[in-house]
């Protein structure tokens, strides 16, 4: 018989692997809003939506480097949020973003949970 490990997600280093799902997802997220700054430009949405998505990039990206640190995971709400608010305020384009990317930092948070407490 086999005694109770003491990493029971059967993972060598699950904060690290978590970490890298967190950097994976605000990593991606910073990708779909580079990309959707052309398309915005063309929509004529203001140059303050377009400034907006450019600083949540850069948040985006230094946030990747911050995981390390537990108030980091609770700020990468931020570009959600903030793509939710100038998506109400500018182009519904940035609502819908907001809503993907929530999903996805709530499911990333959630593995982060259920990895790092069983």
């Amino acid at each position: 018989m086999s005694t109770p490990s003491s990493k029971p997600s059967g993972l060598r280093n699950p904060g690290a692997a978590v970490r890298g799902i967190g950097a994976g997802a605000l990593a991606t997220m910073a990708v779909v809003l580079l990309m959707a700054i052309v398309p915005l430009i063309r929509l004529d949405v203001p140059g303050g939506a377009v400034a907006t998505v450019v600083v949540l990039v850069v948040v985006a990206v230094v946030l990747c480097g911050m995981l390390g640190r537990a108030w980091a995971w609770w700020a990468g709400w931020v570009v959600p949020v903030a793509l939710l608010v100038s998506g109400i305020w500018w182009n519904v384009v940035l609502t819908v973003l907001a809503v993907v990317f929530g999903l996805l930092w709530g499911y990333v948070l959630y593995v982060r949970r259920s990895v790092l407490t069983t």
